[in-house]
This record gives C-alpha cells, structure tokens and sequence, in this order.
C-alpha cells in the first residue's frame, strides 16, 4: 500500500502578506463596476494567497472621482442617508450634489459596503485613496503604481 500524505491548507500569515499599489482612473469607470473591483483588491481576492481572516489586499489609488459615471438617472434619484443622533435629524443629498461636494465620499461609501463589517473591513478600507482631481499627494509611490482599468472597454463600446 502507499504512503498518502493529505494536501497541506495555505494559511498567509500577516507578516507574509506583499503589497502592491494599483491607480484607477476613475472618469473612464462606472461607479458600481470600478467599486466592486477595488473591494477585491482591497480584500486580496485577486491573489491566490486570498485568506479571509488576514488583510492581505493592495493599496488602491483613485483619481478624478468627481468625473465617476453612473448609469440611468442615478445622478438626480439616488439618494444618501445620514442621521445626527437627535430627534428629525436624518439628512439626505442626491448623487449629483455629493460628486459636486464630496466626490471622494461618493467612492469611499460604494466600497465601504462591499467590504467586510468589521475591524479587518475597517483596516481593509484605509488603504484606499481617493483623490477628487488628476493630482495626488502619492508621488513616491508612483514608480509602484500598476494602472488598471475595469469598465472602460464597456464605454467604449456604447459610444
């Protein structure tokens, strides 16, 4: 009979875990699309080493989140939500006037809520960037950027 020795499981450990810097440009992308991607890599499924209890994700640098689109009539029906606490404090502003006001908000919340609600989604989320122009405050990284595009041949396609 011969000797069976199982497969070994792959656990990555935090200190194992090798970052990469990603730049998306977001005026090429759709907001829903471009927000799912990033919530991949930010959680490190895209790699192989993917374990679900480690932050094992990328750095993500997003730039002209102002121009982000969007499709249908999003831009004047979709709707924010935010409560101060107090009795009739709930609040609410449409897309249009948060990509005018807060731009990078827009992107940070679309990613926020894919990722996971807990202490390690928290973590997961400081390492996105967004910027709501061209320039960026990142410039020593830029020699580690990997540009990538997610939604662009899609627009492309409908023009």
């Amino acid at each position: 009979m011969q000797n069976y020795s199982p497969q070994r499981t792959f656990n990555q450990r935090k200190e194992d875990v090798v970052r990469q810097w990603y730049h998306v440009d977001a005026s090429v992308e759709i907001l829903g699309h471009m927000a799912v991607e990033i919530a991949r890599i930010l959680m490190g499924k895209n790699k192989p080493t993917y374990t679900p209890h480690v932050d094992g994700g990328d750095y993500v640098v997003v730039i002209n989140a102002r121009e982000v689109q969007v499709s249908g009539e999003k831009r004047e029906k979709k709707v924010y939500y935010r409560h101060s606490g107090y009795m009739g404090g709930l609040k609410s502003n449409n897309l249009a006037w948060m990509l005018e006001k807060k731009p990078e908000e827009v992107i940070r919340l679309a990613v926020r809520r894919m990722l996971p609600k807990s202490r390690l989604g928290r973590k997961m989320l400081s390492k996105l960037k967004v910027f709501p122009g061209a320039e960026h405050s990142l410039q020593a990284q830029e020699s580690h950027f990997e540009k990538v595009e997610f939604t662009s041949a899609r627009i492309s396609k409908k023009s």
